[in-house]
């Protein structure tokens, strides 16, 4: 029986980005032989040249690309949509930014096409090479610590089978789709993989206040919104010897990282959209 996974990568103005992130995709590691690959571009509300530069992009040899232009610039509806005409049985979803490694695609392939109860995937995620001096120093604290180190964080990618996807019917119109998606697995279900994923934080301290209060408030809208989601959170508290490890190692990331979480709270960093990207 042959299996097809469906990646669905919503859009909006990456022109900048859109081509590395499906050279990366198309130079994936061999794939299971009983299953193909169907790519979804879904270029919402883009006043930019994505589109035209995913349709310029070659699939490998048994890969099928398709570009969906849409007027309104939207992720959520992007993603309804996307999961309307995606047919795959096993589905990835993956931002217009993030570049996987090629061992990634085919260890979710290989997790999922034989899974016949719900189920989730992540990918082990990295910062990638950020410019600002102030971005480098919180992402050596972000990164070590315990959620993105050891849980399934799901932020850039995440995948599913059908009978995960079938969990809810559409997207909510939320802050944090992927935390959305990622709760409504147990933990018992949702699996880390080893292959990674290149994942960009934004640049600057300001930005960084922006989009970590941005991302607060998505968390505070899920426990609002799905409070029946919360138990299955797992998420790891950081402890104060783990804090001190920290310090020790990246002692200006941490002075960097506490000062973020102080200016979150703090009005002269108040957003003034629906969604603070920061770049």
């Amino acid at each position: 029986m042959n299996h097809l996974l469906s990646v669905l990568i919503p859009a909006h103005n990456e022109a900048d980005y859109i081509a590395s992130c499906l050279a990366a995709l198309f130079a994936s590691e061999p794939l299971p032989a009983d299953v193909n690959v169907e790519v979804l571009v879904l270029a919402n509300g883009c006043t930019d040249e994505t589109a035209n530069r995913a349709r310029a992009c070659t699939p490998p040899p048994g890969w099928a690309l398709h570009v969906l232009e849409l007027a309104k610039g939207d992720k959520l509806a992007a993603l309804n949509q996307g999961d309307a005409q995606a047919l795959g049985d096993m589905l990835v979803y993956l931002d217009a930014d993030v570049t996987v490694d090629p061992a990634l695609l085919p260890q979710i392939a290989l997790s999922l096409h034989r899974v016949t109860g719900p189920a989730y995937r992540g990918g082990s995620p990295r910062v990638a090479a950020a410019q600002s001096i102030v971005t480098r120093a919180y992402a050596r604290v972000w990164q070590n610590l315990p959620f993105v180190q050891e849980g399934v964080p799901g932020f850039g990618v995440f995948a599913m089978n059908r009978a995960g996807r079938q969990r809810w019917e559409h997207w909510p119109a939320i802050i944090s789709d992927d935390t959305f998606a990622r709760l409504q697995f147990t933990p018992q279900e949702r699996q880390r993989l080893s292959a990674g994923y290149a994942w960009p934080m934004v640049e600057g301290f300001r930005n960084l206040v922006r989009v970590r209060r941005r991302q607060d408030q998505g968390v505070a809208e899920i426990s609002r919104r799905f409070p029946d989601l919360l138990r299955n959170d797992d998420k790891v508290p950081v402890t104060l010897p783990r804090l001190l490890r920290i310090a020790g190692r990246h002692p200006v990331g941490l002075l960097v990282y506490l000062a973020v979480a102080v200016a979150v709270r703090s009005p002269l960093f108040a957003n003034r959209s629906n969604w603070e990207r920061g770049r």
